[in-house]
């Protein structure tokens, strides 16, 4: 759900949870060290291969909440900047992109079909892209959730691997861009899309890094925050645009979904203003069209 408005009251109580978690977050970072020290000093003195393995985890684990960390910190700035009445209202993926080196990012989260059920972004390009994704059921972000592996693509490239939705991200001024899967213990919840990433900053781990981040220190755990400070938009009003389009038209809501989208796609609007307005009444389609009755 997105958050509204630009309520002080609201961004400092955003500021405050983002500084909660952020001390959190640290108090887990240095708790990992701590096992890191204990199994390097076991290693040395025994020279067992285990205890530098689990070093190596806990290290690994360590960064992950040092980034989490970092991201809650960066956040809660931006949010008592917002409370004191300078700045927009701050989006937490706005800190993602800027801890990737980038402007554009995307984190989408899928059910089990692969369906987005709920979307953010750190500026209006990187939403357009997830939207087209969306409505051509087809892009980065879905390649890496199904095969559970990053994937990338730039230039002519990502039309001749995703046709429609190069063109589309070219429109929006996008030129690449790479997706990693989000992994947790149940299987893999979504996909963080980084658009027109700096070159080296893929292969050098910091993308990844920050899907693990993500994953397992942000969205899962006993302090998560899957909502991302009201950043994240459920795609909820367009499910039930399909169930009421379902019953005008008389058709399966498969095929009522696949109409809103083909509509949002003609016509150039998102799959939730297409809903929005189906939902209102406003707005009435007939299968096999993309007008208005």
């Amino acid at each position: 759900m997105t958050a509204q408005g630009g309520n002080p009251e609201a961004a400092g109580d955003l500021a405050g949870a983002a500084r909660h978690r952020a001390a959190l977050a640290a108090a887990r970072e240095a708790r990992q060290m701590l096992l890191v020290e204990r199994h390097e000093r076991l290693a040395a003195e025994t020279g067992l291969p285990f205890h530098t393995a689990m070093a190596d985890m806990h290290r690994k684990v360590a960064v992950r909440h040092r980034t989490a960390a970092q991201l809650q910190k960066s956040f809660a700035v931006r949010a008592a900047q917002w409370s004191a009445g300078s700045g927009d209202r701050p989006l937490f993926m706005a800190e993602v992109a800027d801890a990737c080196g980038t402007r554009s990012v995307a984190l989408t989260l899928v059910g089990v079909d692969l369906s987005q059920i709920a979307v953010a972004a750190s500026d209006p390009p990187a939403r357009g892209a997830q939207d087209l994704e969306y409505v051509l059921g087809s892009g980065p972000a879905r390649d890496a959730v199904g095969g559970r592996l990053p994937v990338a693509a730039s230039g002519a490239a990502v039309e001749q691997r995703w046709p429609g939705y190069g063109a589309g991200l070219a429109g929006l001024g996008l030129t690449a861009v790479v997706a990693f899967p989000l992994t947790a213990p149940s299987g893999c919840i979504g996909a963080l899309t980084v658009f027109d990433p700096r070159p080296g900053v893929a292969e050098g781990g910091v993308l990844e890094e920050m899907a693990a981040t993500l994953a397992g220190g942000v969205l899962l755990g006993p302090d998560a925050d899957p909502g991302l400070y009201g950043g994240a938009d459920l795609r909820a009003v367009v499910h039930q645009a399909a169930g009421v389009l379902s019953e005008q038209v008389r058709c399966p809501v498969e095929d009522a979904l696949a109409l809103i989208k083909a509509r949002a796609f003609a016509v150039g609007e998102s799959a939730e203003s297409v809903a929005a307005q189906i939902v209102s009444g406003s707005l009435r389609l007939r299968l096999g069209l993309f007008g208005v009755d």
